[in-house]
């Protein structure tokens, strides 16, 4: 199972694996969202995303969420949902929170709020993280909490925030972290901003983890978890994108390198030589890792006989599939089937 190349789909997998120990266990983030009148929805259900898989993708809990509300428990979105918040923001303790969000929207009212100034202040004396969603930026802007900080902004209040708060340093990108302050200019980029804020506390790994679970559509095919980069990308010789398709499409029946080189027209040594040279691995390493994956799907998703996966992922026998996945993903089959289980 060792090989000089480095593993091409183990981390796509880590998001499903119950032991990952390159995360590491790390105090509880308290994550405070102020919802507004009118909020977005679809920048308020972003950012809590990205926190909520997190904490689903990682061994320990990560993150605590508290929606606080205005004057009363329930908020109206922009969409007309109503939602239920935790407490008002009177009775928030901004003391006790390590990030504290303020989530604006199209038609967020941008007028100073004594009561929210005055807890931004508090929070960020008390040393926590402050934001805003859309333009909820605004409100840290008016408490003098921006000046000398790069803030993303919805680009319709991008002349008000330059007209009335000229040390806010407005930024081109669609989220920005910078120190102790995020932002992100609109609906689509809250789970970006989100996740940035996940890379700087948890690392890249997780990151990567949370992105294979939430980020699957974001293109215009649905690619499965076993897929690599070089497996879409159209510069790619003809060889060897037929290749990688006839791997995909025999994973129960493995093609041999000898037969793949054949069923593609080249010499086994060129097909090594393109496999090296664009997807950095042997034919036999990716299908050995292309097959893996497909095991531990089945085991997730399925209640198949440990047996029925082995063949169905293409492993003569029971034994070498149970060492295979053990080696590749450091748990056993069964663990890491009633490990699963467990945390659905």
């Amino acid at each position: 199972m060792r090989s000089s190349f480095e593993s091409l789909l183990k981390n796509k997998n880590m998001a499903h694996l119950a032991k990952r120990d390159s995360v590491p266990e790390l105090p509880l983030q308290r994550v405070a969202f102020v919802l507004l009148d009118n909020f977005s929805m679809m920048a308020f259900t972003g950012a809590v995303d990205a926190l909520v898989t997190a904490n689903l993708m990682s061994p320990t809990p990560l993150y605590e969420v508290l929606v606080v509300g205005g004057a009363s428990e329930v908020v109206v979105s922009d969409l007309g949902i109503a939602i239920s918040a935790g407490c008002r923001l009177a009775q928030m303790d901004e003391k006790r929170q390590d990030i504290l969000v303020v989530c604006g929207g199209f038609r967020v009212s941008l007028q100073a709020d004594p009561l929210l100034r005055a807890k931004l202040k508090s929070a960020d004396a008390a040393g926590a993280m402050l934001g805003g969603l859309w333009n909820g930026a605004y409100f840290l802007a008016e408490a003098g909490l921006l000046d000398g900080y790069d803030c993303a902004f919805h680009p319709d209040g991008r002349a008000m925030v330059a007209e009335l708060f000229p040390k806010v340093k407005l930024s081109s990108h669609a989220y920005v972290m910078d120190r102790e302050r995020i932002s992100c200019a609109g609906a689509n980029s809250s789970l970006g901003m989100m996740l940035e804020v996940v890379r700087h506390g948890s690392g890249s790994n997780l990151v990567n983890a949370i992105e294979q679970v939430l980020s699957c559509d974001t293109m215009q095919e649905v690619l499965d978890v076993s897929v690599v980069a070089v497996d879409y990308d159209p510069t790619l010789p003809q060889a060897l994108k037929t290749a990688l398709e006839l791997m995909h499409n025999n994973i129960d029946e493995p093609l041999t390198v000898d037969e793949l080189a054949s069923c593609v027209g080249i010499s086994r040594r060129q097909l090594e030589r393109l496999f090296c040279r664009h997807v950095n691995a042997t034919p036999s390493r990716y299908s050995l890792e292309l097959r893996l994956t497909r095991a531990r799907q089945l085991l997730q998703q399925t209640n198949k006989p440990l047996a029925d996966i082995a063949v169905a992922s293409g492993f003569v026998s029971i034994s070498h599939f149970r060492r295979c996945f053990r080696e590749f993903f450091e748990i056993s089959p069964g663990r890491f089937r009633a490990a699963s289980h467990h945390r659905r």
